[in-house]
C-alpha cells in the first residue's frame, strides 16, 4: 500500500515537472515570435530612415525622435535603437540552452556584449527621459526609470556570478536581466492588449497619453514579469508541492495566451503597417 502510494506521489511530481516546463517553453516560443517581429520592426523602420538619409523619419512614430540640432540627443537616441535591436535579437540567442552549451565561447562574448550593451542602453534611457524629455508624465518616468535602474543591477549581478563560476545564479540573474532588458517590449503588448480588451482607451487619454493604466503598466512591465519569473524557480525546486507546481505551469500558460493577444495587438496595430 505504502509502496503504491509512493508511485502515484512520483507520478504526480513527474507530471508536474512535466506541465512546469512545457508551459515555460510554451511562453517562451510565443514571446521569441513576437521579439523577433518586433526586432525587424526596429531595423526596417529606424534602420531603413538612416539609410535613406532621413532621419526625420524617426519621428514619424517616436515623439521627439530627431531634433535638428540636438547633436548629443540624436546620437544618444541611434544608440538606443541600435542597442535595442541588437539585445532583443542577442538576448533571445542567449537564454536558448541549446546555444550555451553548444557554442559556449559564443555564449560568453554575446553575454558580455548583452550586459555591456544592456548598461549603455539604460544609462542612455535615463538620459533620454529626464533630460532630453519625451511623453508621459511623472509617474511613468518614475517607473520607466524603475526599469532601467533595475537593468543595471541586474547586468551587474548577472556579471559578478558569472566571473565567480557560480552559475546557477549566474542564470538567474540572466534571466532576469533579460525580462526587464525587454521591458518597453512588454509596455507595448500590455496596451494593445489592453486595447484589444475593451475595444476603446480606458484609463487614460489618448492626446496627452497620461492616465492611471499607463502609469501603473510602466510599473507593471517591469515588476510583473519578474514575479511570474520568481513564481517558477520557486516551482523548480524539488521541495515545493507538486500542486503549487501545476498552478505555476497554470500561471505561464495564462501568460502565455495574455502575450500572444499582446502580440497579435501590436503587430497589427503598431509593428507590421508600418514595415
Amino acid at each position: 500500500m505504502d509502496i503504491s502510494l509512493d508511485a502515484a506521489r512520483s507520478k504526480r511530481t513527474l507530471s508536474s515537472f512535466s506541465a512546469l516546463t512545457y508551459s515555460a517553453r510554451a511562453w517562451f516560443v510565443v514571446a521569441s515570435v513576437g521579439l523577433l517581429i518586433f526586432a525587424i520592426y526596429i531595423v526596417v523602420l529606424y534602420g531603413g530612415a538612416v539609410v535613406r538619409g532621413d532621419l526625420r523619419g524617426w519621428s514619424k512614430v517616436m515623439p521627439r525622435g530627431y531634433i535638428p540640432g540636438d547633436t548629443v540627443g540624436n546620437i544618444t537616441i541611434g544608440l538606443h535603437l541600435l542597442f535595442a535591436f541588437t539585445l532583443t535579437a542577442g538576448g533571445l540567442v542567449q537564454v536558448i540552452p541549446q546555444v550555451r552549451n553548444t557554442f559556449p565561447r559564443f555564449h560568453r562574448w554575446n553575454g558580455r556584449f548583452f550586459i555591456v550593451g544592456a548598461i549603455i542602453a539604460a544609462v542612455g534611457g535615463l538620459y533620454l527621459l529626464w533630460v532630453r524629455g519625451t511623453v508621459g508624465d511623472t509617474g511613468q518616468h518614475l517607473g520607466t526609470s524603475l526599469n532601467a535602474l533595475m537593468i543595471i543591477a541586474f547586468a551587474v549581478l548577472a556579471w559578478r556570478y558569472a566571473m565567480q563560476r557560480d552559475f546557477v545564479t549566474h542564470r538567474r540573474w540572466a534571466l532576469r536581466l533579460f525580462l526587464v532588458v525587454n521591458g518597453v517590449w512588454f509596455f507595448r503588448l500590455g496596451l494593445m492588449a489592453w486595447l484589444l480588451i475593451f475595444q476603446k482607451p480606458v484609463g487614460f487619454d489618448v492626446k496627452t497619453f497620461t492616465g492611471p493604466f499607463l502609469t501603473t503598466l510602466t510599473f507593471a512591465q517591469t515588476l510583473l514579469p519578474l514575479l511570474f519569473l520568481e513564481c517558477y524557480f520557486c516551482a523548480q525546486r524539488k521541495s515545493t508541492d507538486a500542486t503549487v507546481r501545476f498552478a505555476v505551469a497554470a500561471m505561464l500558460l495564462a501568460a502565455t495566451l495574455l502575450t500572444a493577444l499582446g502580440i497579435v495587438g501590436a503587430s497589427m496595430g503598431l509593428w507590421l503597417p508600418r514595415l
